[in-house]
């Protein structure tokens, strides 16, 4: 794989993470009921003081210089033990199964040091089987995020 990069978001960045969150939730809208608005895109509610929390820390992804997905480590956490939370991972489909997802938790998991969480839906399979190899070992628990089934796994960084 070419040489990957996991590259502070700054604030002129921020228009280009919503135009990846769009893809973000095309992606989710497989397992979870997300509607189209009527101009066609997903309604985002405004992200602004989302990316501006002290506690938010936006990634961009770039492979070999291109822009491949993106991460964000926040701190909107359910469980009270963790310290970070994976609030966001998208890697481009043209990216996916070459090791791009596994390096970014890693580097991510390095540089924010202590217990993590990290959840996603039940449903979305390909992200279960992910973070089953990923956190290898760790037992999930079962919770209800946004109304639907999801799996917590919590890493002791």
């Amino acid at each position: 794989m070419e040489h990957l990069e996991l590259r502070p978001a700054a604030r002129d960045d921020w228009p280009c993470l919503e135009n990846l969150m769009q893809f973000y939730l095309y992606e989710l809208s497989r397992w979870l009921p997300i509607k189209l608005a009527a101009q066609g895109l997903y309604a985002l509610q405004s992200l602004d003081d989302y990316w501006r929390h002290p506690a938010t820390h936006p990634w961009l992804i770039l492979v070999g210089g291109e822009l491949a997905g993106f991460a964000v480590v926040d701190q909107q956490r359910c469980d009270s033990d963790a310290r970070h939370n994976l609030g966001y991972l998208f890697i481009a489909r043209r990216f996916r199964r070459l090791g791009v997802g596994r390096q970014v938790a890693q580097q991510l998991f390095e540089q924010h040091k202590g217990p993590w969480q990290v959840m996603h839906f039940e449903a979305n399979l390909p992200a279960r089987d992910f973070w089953q190899a990923m956190l290898a070992g760790q037992t999930p628990t079962s919770i209800v995020a946004q109304g639907y089934p999801a799996s917590l796994y919590r890493w002791p960084g």
